[in-house]
């Protein structure tokens, strides 16, 4: 995937203006991150209310997110068979419209029609569509940079982060003028519909290649070929990148809060700020990213970004006062910023194989957010929780030594 067919545009020279389809593409791109955000941060910031409502008890609530995270999986997996039946625009105004009508859904199993096995149904149907939205966004997001010249996926995950902030202000908004759940999540999933039915039309309907397409393939043939990426190592190798980063931000967003208040015996607002000093090391990292990554190319980056991760955590967990764990918090953030988006960017160079591939290490980058919490819990509640955090150190460590295999195909537009 490089650019419309419809465009006429002449090949891209990197650093020269946009033009103006190609931006209109990438911005287009950027609201569709900013959806999946909203979406999911506007589920997360109700969580306690609808908890509250059906009435359910801790191991309840971890089995409703359990359904969110099943479907993200299948959603994953589903993703290139969605591309391949109907395309990438049909297929993310798709993704968009379910994920929309399945969070109203839940809003209305948690009050309306109180059903704790209605809203399980409803976020495993979020889960699936945002899963594949997912897969999909990331993908477009990788060919309008191809097209553009420039690394834009780590801006666009910022749009991700940025749509989060917005859910999570509009959730806790709403909670605090007593909004019902179903009112609240109703008028953000009539929102994510309307912009959803606009932004799509300015994705390219159709997209051209550098390299020949491959013939279509039938289903079988295709689902053999999905598999078969499994077999390639350099991308087993980038998928262990996406695993120690990714596992460093979901054990982060889960735990750096308790962590400053069990074992650094601070109160909860402290914890909280040590949240936001994270968050937003996170956010910096991901839009000053993209002329870093240009200027000196993916492996010495995300290399550097592993270390100063794990030294960002070792200080953490070793600090002897809290100047230096917010310190520790901030360096953990900026570490872990650009893994996830630039694995997904590695991995989609080969663009006859990307669907398949970008699944491939969204899956492996999704079992740590999914196993991450769980493992530390654990570890945590024998050894303490800033013990437990040792195990991010050491992913950080191995996602360093694999940083080799992210690097740019021959070719790949930016100046190395």
């Amino acid at each position: 995937m490089t650019h419309p067919t419809d465009t006429g545009s002449s090949p891209v020279v990197p650093g020269a203006p946009v033009a103006p389809n190609l931006t209109a593409w990438r911005n287009a791109v950027f609201v569709v991150f900013t959806l999946s955000g909203l979406t999911l941060a506007s589920w997360i910031s109700r969580l306690p209310a609808v908890r509250d409502q059906l009435h359910l008890d801790t191991a309840a609530v971890g089995l409703l997110i359990l359904c969110l995270s099943a479907g993200s999986v299948v959603g994953l997996v589903a993703a290139p068979l969605i591309l391949n039946r109907i395309g990438a625009r049909r297929g993310i105004l798709f993704a968009l419209c379910v994920s929309g009508l399945s969070l109203a859904g839940v809003g209305l199993s948690a009050t309306l029609l109180p059903s704790p096995g209605l809203a399980m149904l409803f976020l495993a149907v979020l889960g699936l569509a945002n899963g594949a939205l997912d897969v999909m966004m990331n993908l477009e997001g990788a060919g309008a940079e191809r097209a553009i010249g420039r690394t834009l996926l780590p801006l666009m995950h910022a749009f991700f982060s940025l749509g989060t902030v917005v859910g999570a202000g509009l959730g806790a908004a709403a909670s605090a003028l007593g909004i019902p759940v179903s009112v609240h999540l109703l008028v953000v999933a009539v929102l994510i519909l309307l912009v959803a039915v606009v932004v799509v039309r300015y994705l390219p309907a159709v997209v051209e290649s550098d390299e020949p397409l491959a013939p279509a393939l039938p289903l079988k043939a295709r689902i053999r070929e999905s598999l078969a990426v499994w077999a390639d190592v350099r991308l087993l190798l980038i998928g262990l990148i996406l695993l120690g980063m990714a596992f460093a931000e979901g054990s982060a967003n889960d735990w750096v809060a308790i962590a400053t208040i069990d074992g650094h015996g601070q109160d909860n607002t402290t914890g909280a700020i040590m949240f936001g000093v994270f968050v937003t090391a996170m956010t910096v990292g991901r839009v000053a990213g993209g002329p870093v990554l240009d200027r000196l190319g993916r492996v010495p980056v995300l290399r550097w970004s592993a270390l100063i991760g794990a030294i960002g955590v070792l200080l953490f967990i070793l600090s002897p006062s809290l100047p230096m764990a917010f310190v520790g918090a901030g360096l953990w953030g900026i570490g872990a910023s650009l893994g996830f988006p630039v694995g997904i960017s590695a991995a989609a160079d080969d663009p006859q194989k990307a669907a398949a591939r970008v699944s491939a290490v969204a899956i492996i980058g999704y079992v740590a957010f999914l196993a991450g919490p769980p493992l530390l819990g654990f570890l945590g509640q024998h050894f303490g929780i800033l013990n437990a955090l040792y195990v991010v150190l050491a992913l950080l460590i191995l996602a360093a030594l694999a940083t080799p295999a992210a690097r740019e195909r021959t070719g790949k537009f930016s100046r190395r």
